[in-house]
């Protein structure tokens, strides 16, 4: 992505491509563009304009979106998976669209049919490198219609 906007558009094409049940990892150092690229997303299917703040400290923001329900969660400040269980994201993950900042936390948590984004900062202060990988082949095809 070369620039902020980028990752906002893409984010909005492939947001309009989810359903409840997606999970989406967002992986990345701080200030990668995880959270960016969240908001994005979120904004683009929200069906009124509502805030979207980052869940860094409240663990999880929930939305009713027109793409079905969405849960954002950011845990960088998640201990254990006894935490993420307690938070609900287990569930969430089956029937939601879930979109899970710091997804290293989940350990054996992870679901196998989700997509990761690893966020790379370059030399350019406002550019990212996102790299996806995959299993599921449900990605194949909705990734290639989001960045046409």
């Amino acid at each position: 992505m070369s620039s902020p906007d980028d990752t906002a558009r893409f984010a909005a094409r492939l947001g309009q491509l989810l359903a409840p049940g997606d999970c989406i990892l967002l992986n990345g150092s701080l200030g990668a563009g995880k959270t960016h690229f969240a908001r994005s997303l979120i904004q683009s299917v929200l069906s009124n304009a509502e805030d979207v703040p980052s869940p860094t400290f409240t663990l999880v923001q929930t939305y009713d979106t027109g793409v079905g329900p969405i849960w954002h969660a950011d845990l960088y400040r998640i201990n254990s998976t006894d935490e993420i269980e307690e938070l609900g994201l287990t569930e969430a993950m089956e029937d939601a669209i879930c979109l899970i900042e710091w997804p290293d936390r989940l350990g054996g948590l992870k679901p196998d049919d989700a997509l990761l984004l690893q966020f790379t900062a370059q030399d350019d202060p406002d550019a990212r490198a996102v790299t996806a990988t995959w299993t599921a082949e449900k990605w194949s095809a909705r990734l290639e219609r989001a960045t046409q």
